[in-house]
């Protein structure tokens, strides 16, 4: 057992303590940053003449090794050790003798897995932005062109309004995009580097913590040594705003998987996307949109989790907080493989543009558009509402749209019907009229997606 704390020690730990304290199963997730932050800390100490230029190039040298060997798989990180830490430091002094012993001046292990996590998650953060840009760009493109395509707008489930489908394929732009500046938000505020900060009451040795902090890449260095070593905070935003992304992600596959089966037909996956059944050969099942929408419940559980564990913890760092990485890990890897299938699923699905309006003008979207003709014809709306409810009712009894009656049908129940109603209650009359910035007509969806695409060339320059 490589263990870095034995002196106070008379015998050996049980196997099976061992085991359960030991957190190298998942920790070795980031062997490149505990490598990364034991080389920034390794130069630190040689300017702040705490080791000398001669044993930070042999360390640096002992740990590049180290990595390249891990990382062209000559050196496996086994459960020998301990945790990442152990493996890295065991390694060197075996490599490099005595100077690898002064690898750990100044510095705790607490600081060590504290900053480890901060780089990884970090890290992520960087990535989960990559992906979910990827899909803004793709709604993008698919609000472009789909500004024609009507379709019924629902709520309750119910056939509402006309609107076009990309007024709707808009309404998750917006999601996505407070997703993305979450992200922003979260790597913005976590970006102060932990290292330094010692077990909890930092050190007596004369560190240049903001050195380290610019080596790193970090703003600046943490102000409080106790909150360094025990903030997880970070972890729980990213879990929250990950629990976010995927909560529209589950909505937004709740409607694919609805508009993909036999009764709407809106959308048809493509075959990549989808599988058959072992024993209904007509099937092509949405596999992936339900699987994202599953797998939302998993990344909720390891928010629920962190926050759980963190809640009755006293400061400074307690072993409870090991707990932080392993559901945070698989969160992170979850969140990254839905953003990515489910960009490809939705950039490669058929629309059916034809069913859709169909579907608009079947369900007496334009409702409401009929009783704003008859208002602007001077009757009162409660009236008005009351007369379409007949039409309604007429339409429903015939088995027909308010678009294949006839004006003398109209005129059997409100003679102030004349023939502009049929322009008035057009999907295109009923959705270019609604031009108020958010709406779906033409004029405003076009202003939208010019404000998406400067806004999109902002963060692909990093503005």
């Amino acid at each position: 057992m490589a263990q870095l704390w034995g002196g106070r020690f008379t015998k050996e730990t049980d196997q099976l303590v061992y085991n359960f304290n030991a957190s190298i199963s998942f920790d070795q997730k980031f062997y490149r940053e505990d490598m990364e932050g034991s080389m920034a800390h390794v130069k630190m100490l040689a300017a702040s003449g705490i080791i000398t230029e001669e044993e930070r190039d042999k360390i640096l040298k002992g740990i590049e090794g180290i990595l390249a060997d891990v990382e062209s798989g000559e050196l496996e990180i086994s459960s020998e050790y301990e945790d990442i830490h152990s493996f890295v430091e065991a390694n060197l002094i075996e490599r490099i003798g005595d100077a690898g012993k002064k690898l750990h001046t100044g510095r705790s292990r607490n600081d060590q897995v504290a900053l480890d996590m901060k780089l990884y998650t970090r890290k992520e953060i960087v990535n989960l932005k990559g992906l979910v840009k990827d899909l803004l760009l793709v709604l993008q493109n698919l609000m472009k062109e789909h500004v024609d395509t009507f379709m019924p707008g629902f709520t309750h489930l119910q056939k509402a309004q006309p609107i076009t489908l990309a007024h709707h394929f808009g309404a998750y732009m917006e999601m996505f995009k407070r997703d993305y500046g979450r992200l922003c938000d979260i790597y913005d505020r976590m970006n102060y580097c932990p290292l330094g900060s010692g077990a909890l009451a930092g050190t007596t040795y004369p560190l240049d913590r903001n050195m380290t902090a610019e080596l790193l890449g970090f703003k600046g260095p943490t102000l409080n040594s106790m909150d360094s070593v025990s903030d997880r905070d970070y972890v729980i935003e990213l879990l929250g705003a990950m629990s976010t992304i995927m909560m529209h992600l589950s909505r937004f596959s709740e409607e694919i998987i609805i508009w993909n089966s036999n009764e709407y037909r809106f959308v048809e996956l493509d075959d990549a996307y989808s599988t058959g059944s072992s024993i209904m050969p007509q099937k092509k099942n949405p596999d992936i949109a339900e699987l994202v929408r599953g797998k939302t419940g998993r990344v909720y559980g390891a928010l629920m989790q962190i926050l759980t564990t963190m809640k009755g913890i006293p400061l400074a760092y307690n072993k409870d907080m090991q707990e932080d990485k392993e559901f945070t890990f698989d969160a992170i890897d979850t969140v990254k493989g839905c953003l990515a299938l489910f960009t490809g699923m939705i950039k490669t699905m058929t629309v059916n543009k034809d069913v859709m309006e169909c579907s608009a003008k079947n369900g007496f979207t334009n409702a409401t558009d009929a009783a704003d003709y008859l208002v602007n014809h001077g009757v009162p709306f409660r009236d008005a509402h009351g007369i379409v409810g007949q039409l309604v009712l007429y339409c429903i009894e015939k088995r027909i749209s308010l678009d294949d009656m006839t004006i003398e049908e109209y005129k059997r129940i409100s003679p102030v019907f004349e023939e502009d109603i049929y322009d008035a209650i057009s999907l295109k009359t009923c959705v270019e009229k609604r031009e108020t910035i958010g709406a779906p007509g033409r004029a405003s969806m076009e202003q939208v997606i010019a404000m998406n695409e400067e806004w999109l060339d902002h963060i692909e320059r990093g503005v």
